[in-house]
This record gives C-alpha cells, structure tokens and sequence, in this order.
C-alpha cells in the first residue's frame, strides 16, 4: 500500500513541478522577447529619423555627420555610430567602440553594407544590449552603417524581480500543492485500506462483515454497495445452511424409517401376512415420499441452474384443465368442489412442464390444506398484456408473521399437519422460481372470508 502511494505521489509532484518550470520558463521568455520587441520598435523609430536626414547630404563625412547628429539630439541612446562604406568611423558618441558593441560586429555592419537592416539584442549580467544596424542610402548607393547601441539596466531589474517573484510564488505553490497532494493520496488510501480490511474476513467466509465510513463520495458508496452484498451473501448462506439441513432432515425421516420398518420384519418371528402388509404397505408410502421429495428437489435445482428449455407458445388454460382432471379425484375424496373461470386464448412463452408446475403445486395445496367440503376456485383471464392466474380456497389460511417466508424452501406454517399431507414446504418455491424464469411474479394473500389467494402473474403471448 505505501508503495502505491510513494507511486501516485511522485507522479503528481512530478506533474506540479513540471509545470511549474514550464510557467517559470515561458514567463522569463515571453517577457524578454516582448522588451526586445520593444526595443528593435524603439531603434528602427530613432534609425528611420536619422538616416532620413543624413541620407539629404550629397556625401558623408566627420563635421557634416557630427553637425546633424546635435541638431537631431538623440542623446537617450546609449551610443550611436557611422562607419563609412570603406570602415572608417565617421561619428561614435563614445570612445570605447570595440567593448560595446558584440564580438561579431564587423559581420553585422558588411550585412548592413548590402542593403538589409540588422538588430542585434541579448540579456545579460541584469541588462538587456541591443544594436541596430542600418544602411545609409546616399544618391551614389550606400554610403555608409548607422548603429544605434541601447542598454537597459533599469528592465532588466525588473525583469530580474519579477523572475525572483515568480519563483518564490512557485516555490510556495508548490510546496501547498506537494503538502496537498501527499495528504490526499495516503487519506484516500486509508480509506481503501478499510475496505481491503473488510473484504479480508468475506474471502474467509465470514458473511458478517460490515465496513464503517462516513462521507458521500464513491468510497462510501462502494462501501454501502459492499455491506449490501455482504448483506446479500449473509442471508443466502443463511438459506444455504438451513436448505441444506432441511434437505438433510426431509430425506433422513423416509430413509430411518424405511429402515425401522425393515427391521422390525426381518426381526418378528413368524409375522403374520396383515402386519407384513402393512408394514411394507408403509414401507411403499415412505419410498414414494422420499420420490416426492428428491423429485421437487430436482425440479429446483434445474430451476437454479437456469437450464435452457424449449418455450413455445402454451394455453395456460388447457395445462389447468388437465391439472384439475388429475387432481379431482383428490378432491373428491375430502368432498372439496373446484369451480373455474377460463378466458380463452391465455398464451403463455413457456414449456408445458414449466406452466404445469405452477397450476399443479398451486391448485394441490388449496385441496390438501383445505377444510373438509371447502371449495377451490381457479381463474385464469388476461389483463394488460398479462395472463393472470388465481388461485383461492376455503381452508385454515396462512398466519401474518408466516405469510412473508412461504415461498421459502422447506418452510412449513404447521410441520405437524404438512407431514399428514405429504407437504415437502417446496412447491410454492417451485412457483415462485419458475414465475421468475418466466419473466412474471406471484403473490399470496389472506382471505377475508378465510383461506388463502394465490395469484400469478405472466407475460401474454399471441400463439405463432
């Protein structure tokens, strides 16, 4: 961790410095050529006046030069010379030419002997030099070089403060930026430490993790996303864990006691054809509940595996007609009636088995967990794109505080009474999974006049 922050710091103070040498650069050379500029304006002004009044005399001498040079009075110039054509110093304001002016000056002045102007400039020891070099036209051709030498030492202080100002400035601006940076980088790396700290328990299992941290940046709301799924995990292992010791319980009852009623054959002596009937009688009712159940187990894990099926347009109506003819004798037998309203047309995008679950599971339990004499009512109409299948019957119904887990595995409102009907607590979670594959919902709610309403909600289809 302090590794990648040794690594993000470093660039960002790279970058700040950077730029802070580039402003400092282009400061210091934006300003000096701007007072060259200034200065080349400067001399080519004074050189267009002075060569336009030396270029009215017919020739170029000593006296003649000196005289017009006192009545231009140009004396804010540091130095002004003549050279002739042939190098001969016609006018020098000073006595030290060769020191003031630059190393290349013989270059400068045969460039100007052609005709073209020349300027020269640089900045130095505080001061800014600049020369300019410019041809005299006399009637004959050129006649002549006039230079105009400037140094200013009063800019070049200037600029030199200005300089000296601006690195302080940088200096301070960088240090608060650096100050800022580090802070930033090792506070939002603290930050992510605790949420590398709360991941570490969930890697182990530990479900229960929760991180703690304030504020309203994307941190925070990755933390809240975490404690979310750690939520989330919590709750499924806790599914996980009781599906798994239901499952556990549900197979074990059949098998001890298949296994005591084979034993209890194998060790009474002479046993008598009625009592081995019956025995094996409730041997066969044990098996076939061991089936059911390893059946609907299947079926749910098919249904969490989301495995592909072939869907096609189905009547729902049709798969509940045959649903109620198997179920009927069911019925019959506890003297419960089955009324139905059917629209038709009720096109369903599924598989016959996928739609014969849902009416199978539903309508069963309204007949087993009903009263004696009760009645079932099944409707199927078609609503707003939607195929809607209900469900209700007279029975005991389902308490409040149990109505929220009965789509859960294994869950059984009276355990005692679920077992007398061969009740498994899977089918409504076989509803309620394949609903959800078929892209629908299902919902249970009390009724008032006792008993409970099934309703499932699907997506309609026109048939092909």
């Amino acid at each position: 961790m302090s590794s990648l922050a040794v690594k993000i710091s470093l660039a960002f103070i790279a970058i700040i410095l950077i730029l802070l040498i580039l402003a400092n650069t282009y400061f210091l050379t934006a300003s000096r050529d701007m007072i060259f500029t200034s200065k080349q304006t400067m001399l080519e002004n004074h050189s267009a006046v002075i060569t336009t009044s030396l270029s009215a005399m017919e020739t170029l001498n000593h006296d003649n030069v000196s005289q017009i040079m006192e009545l231009l009075n140009v004396s804010s110039l540091n130095r002004i010379s003549v050279i002739s054509a042939d190098g001969k110093v016609l006018y020098d304001s000073t006595t030290d030419f060769a020191n003031e002016l630059p190393l290349n000056v013989e270059e400068f002045i045969q460039y100007a002997l052609t005709g073209n102007m020349a300027f020269y400039a640089n900045f130095s020891d505080g001061a800014f030099r600049s020369a300019l070099y410019n041809p005299i036209t006399l009637n004959n051709g050129i006649a002549g070089v006039l230079i105009l030498y400037d140094i200013d030492e009063t800019q070049g202080s200037i600029l030199l403060s200005l300089q000296s100002s601006v690195k302080t400035i940088s200096f301070v601006v960088g240090a608060l930026s650096v100050s800022v940076i580090i802070f930033l980088v090792y506070y939002l790396l603290s930050r992510i430490n605790i949420i590398l700290k709360g991941i570490q328990p969930v890697r182990e299992g530990h479900y229960n993790s929760r991180i703690e941290m304030s504020g309203n940046d994307e941190l925070s709301a990755l933390a809240s996303e975490f404690n979310r799924l750690t939520q989330r995990l919590q709750e499924t292992d806790n599914i996980r864990r009781r599906f798994v010791a239901d499952a556990s319980h549900e197979l074990k009852t059949p098998l001890a006691s298949i296994r005591l009623l084979s034993d209890s054959i194998l060790q009474i002596d002479n046993i008598d054809e009625d009592t081995a009937r019956e025995f094996i009688e409730d041997i066969g009712n044990e098996a076939e509940r061991l089936a059911h159940t390893t059946e609907r187990l299947l079926s749910l894990t098919k249904l969490d595996n989301e495995l592909q099926v072939r869907r096609e347009p189905i009547d729902i109506t049709e798969v509940a007609k045959q649903t109620i003819r198997i179920l009927q004798p069911i019925a019959d037998v506890r003297s419960i009636s089955i009324h139905v309203d059917f629209d038709n047309n009720c096109y369903v995008l599924a598989s016959e088995d996928e739609l014969f679950h849902i009416v199978m599971n539903l309508i069963e339990n309204a007949i087993k967990y009903n009263i004696d004499n009760g009645a079932v009512f099944v409707s199927i109409t078609s609503s707003a794109n939607n195929i809607v299948l209900t469900v209700e019957d007279t029975g005991v119904g389902v308490p409040p505080e149990d109505l929220p887990h009965i789509f859960d595995r294994f869950y059984r409102v009276d355990k005692a009474r679920s077992r007398e009907a061969g009740g498994t607590g899977l089918g409504l979670s076989i509803v309620r999974s394949t609903a959800t594959m078929l892209h629908g919902s299902v919902i249970a709610l009390r009724r008032k006049e006792g008993g409970m309403t099934f309703q499932v909600r699907l997506p309609m289809v026109t048939k092909a």
